[in-house]
């Protein structure tokens, strides 16, 4: 279990340089799945050591960057009019 924790970990940690060093932004579909993907598999490491207070903030974690992912997806058609709109 301790690999795996540290799978999530690692995809976490990596998400975040991505982010401070300008590789992938906020709003990337890229950082948010990768946030969303770390955070489940850091999750489930910790449920299988019996750690729920770490349970609690990696499923919390993992379940928004769900959100802002599927929030992501649904920008794009927005942005698209937004963009028409304003260059009238």
């Amino acid at each position: 279990m301790e690999a795996v924790g540290s799978l999530g970990v690692a995809i976490l940690l990596g998400a975040f340089f991505a982010n401070l060093t300008g590789w992938l932004g906020a709003r990337s579909p890229w950082y948010q799945g990768a946030n969303a993907l770390g955070a489940a598999i850091a999750a489930y490491a910790s449920w299988g050591i019996g750690f729920m207070p770490f349970v609690v903030l990696e499923g919390t974690w993992c379940a928004v960057a769900l959100l802002a992912l599927a929030r992501s997806r649904a920008e794009p058609g927005t942005r698209r009019r937004a963009d028409v709109d304003s260059s009238r």
